[in-house]
């Protein structure tokens, strides 16, 4: 029986020829492993004749101290290699300047209307919301605004411009019917503003969305007049603009108000000088307010002699877009990154 030696230079070769760990263990398998040829070798020897084994035997050790030896020192060098890739994989220039981790923040419409939450609710008013699908009834006839009423056909709201749904039903196109939903389940003395989407069949341009964001203000108590609306309107100014703001009421006409006005602020853009955003008048109209009509009362179980109250409505859009310096309405739905991380 013969048993194959293999040559000292055959297996540096193949150790150093190795490019990885993986390679590397199996040129120990090949040579060391459970059926490695040198272990094989050494398991056979008891085989051989007696004058042969004891040369084979060395031989054999010889190359099994040898190929240990040089697997261990290859071994060492794959592992200082993986190591250095690692390292400069890993290496960090600390003199460059920290990145600014990228982080979300409120969008300008929500913003504006936290603001609005706040200040009202510093003036005692709460936050009350309500259905986005309405009924005739809440949008219309008990704010009265019954079906003959002209200004079906005159009013902001006509019924040329609501979203009517299947069964009867409608897209809000005011944010007035939760006051009516309010004051059928509380009892005056109240102050509730009602911030909310709300939805007109409009064109849309630069000053017109057809979903935008409405405000609705109710307040009734025994004795609340225009005086008392006067007041908390230009404290809310003065807070919102964050400088005194001068605003003037016109009479003008709602269904649901008696006495009703526009309200009026100068210009914040110009400061009353007359520029394109005011067309030159100095003056904005931003609201439309009044005193509760007798029959809204009635329509909710109220006695108008009794209680009485101020109604107002705004849009958080337009509030927006004067705060901040904007010129269309549609940059707020645009999804555009470059005007929303302005604010």
């Amino acid at each position: 029986m013969t048993i194959r030696i293999p040559l000292k230079k055959e297996v540096e070769t193949e150790i150093k020829s190795a490019k990885n760990l993986k390679e590397l263990d199996q040129v120990f398998k090949k040579y060391l492993g459970k059926n490695g040829e040198i272990i094989i070798g050494l398991k056979s020897l008891r085989d051989l004749p007696k004058e042969k084994r004891a040369k084979a035997g060395k031989e054999l050790n010889i190359l099994k101290s040898f190929l240990e030896k040089e697997l261990k020192a290859r071994t060492g060098d794959l592992e200082d290699k993986i190591k250095k890739e690692i390292k400069k994989e890993e290496w960090i220039d600390i003199t460059i300047p920290g990145r600014k981790p990228s982080i979300g923040h409120l969008h300008p419409l929500t913003q504006t209307k936290r603001k609005f939450e706040e200040i009202f609710q510093s003036m005692g008013f709460s936050v009350i919301e309500g259905p986005e699908i309405e009924n005739e009834w809440y949008n219309f006839e008990a704010l009265n605004i019954p079906a003959h009423h002209p200004a079906r056909s005159t009013f902001c709201l006509s019924l040329c411009r609501t979203f009517y749904l299947k069964g009867g039903n409608l897209l809000r196109s005011h944010t007035s019917p939760v006051q009516i939903r309010y004051m059928e389940k509380h009892h005056p003395p109240l102050r509730i503003i009602v911030p909310g989407r709300i939805f007109r069949n409009e064109a849309t341009d630069a000053k017109h969305e057809f979903n935008f964001y409405h405000i609705e203000g109710l307040m009734v108590d025994k004795s609340v007049s225009i005086a008392n609306f006067k007041a908390i309107l230009q404290e809310f100014l003065n807070k919102f603009f964050q400088k005194t703001i001068k605003m003037r009421l016109r009479p003008c006409y709602f269904p649901f108000t008696e006495p009703s006005f526009e309200v009026d602020i100068e210009c914040v853009v110009c400061g009353g000088k007359g520029c394109s955003t005011c067309l030159g008048s100095g003056w904005i109209e931003m609201m439309g307010a009044g005193m509760v009509h007798p029959n809204v009362f009635k329509n909710v179980g109220l006695n108008p002699k009794d209680w009485q109250g101020f109604a107002f409505g705004m849009g958080m859009d337009r509030f927006a877009m004067m705060k901040y310096k904007i010129n269309d309405i549609r940059f707020f739905n645009s999804g555009d990154l470059r005007f929303l991380q302005q604010f």
